[in-house]
């Protein structure tokens, strides 16, 4: 049988178990992410910008704060509507997804007390974070939500995807916080870091193309951008 090889004559995936592969990715990917959000709750030094704004929900309804996560994925999902955006199945397994994983690992993970355990709690949430943006981008399911909502802006007024981001971020920020999130070390650690940790992981985590065996690392996604769940 016939053997699809690279341009340096080595075995590249089959189609089907580079979806396969894919598939583990993603879900693995936004299950981490759920998770790591869920540490750096328990840790309460800071969270990232929308989950500072899913926490101030979260405390203003009563409901979880993954629970509030999907609430908020799902609409910001329908202002993808008139901004023409066409969401995959990485966008709509995102909005359930991380919710979901985020409660499950809350319900799990121990309190934490002390600097001691709360330190490495938000370190080791903001470098899984990474991790799982890695995973998940590198499937190339779709953007998330949230991501999609940005990209769209950029292409509607034709901003810079840096503009509309921070915009964006600053506005989710300022409300969850207004709203009773929690900022502090831990979101300074997260901008700062986030950005050069998803460009590694979605190195190691590329899958390899079909027809040349060369990997993606974000495939038809805007450049520059850093797309998290």
């Amino acid at each position: 049988m016939h053997q699809a090889t690279t341009t340096t004559g080595g075995p590249t995936l089959s189609t089907q178990s580079r979806l396969g592969r894919r598939l583990i990715q993603l879900y693995a990917g936004l299950a981490l992410y759920g998770a790591s959000s869920a540490l750096l709750v328990e840790a309460g030094l800071g969270l990232e910008p929308w989950g500072v704004l899913h926490q101030g929900l979260a405390e203003l309804t009563g409901l979880s704060i993954g629970v509030v996560s999907i609430v908020v994925g799902a609409a910001v999902l329908l202002l993808w509507i008139p901004l023409r955006q066409r969401p995959g199945l990485g966008t709509v397994s995102n909005v359930f997804v991380v919710g979901l994983a985020m409660d499950a690992t809350l319900a799990t993970v121990p309190d934490a007390h002390g600097l001691a355990v709360r330190i490495p709690l938000v370190l080791a949430g903001v470098v899984l974070n990474g991790a799982a943006t890695g995973l998940y981008i590198a499937a190339r399911f779709g953007p998330g939500p949230r991501d999609g909502l940005m990209t769209g802006l950029h292409r509607r007024t034709g901003h810079s995807i840096r503009l509309m981001r921070t915009a964006v971020e600053v506005t989710v920020v300022v409300t969850g916080f207004a709203l009773g999130g929690t900022i502090g070390v831990g979101t300074v650690l997260y901008a700062v870091s986030i950005g050069p940790l998803a460009q590694v992981f979605l190195r190691v985590f590329a899958v390899p193309r079909a027809s040349d065996g060369s990997t993606v690392v974000a495939g038809g996604q805007p450049r520059g951008a850093i797309l998290r769940p």
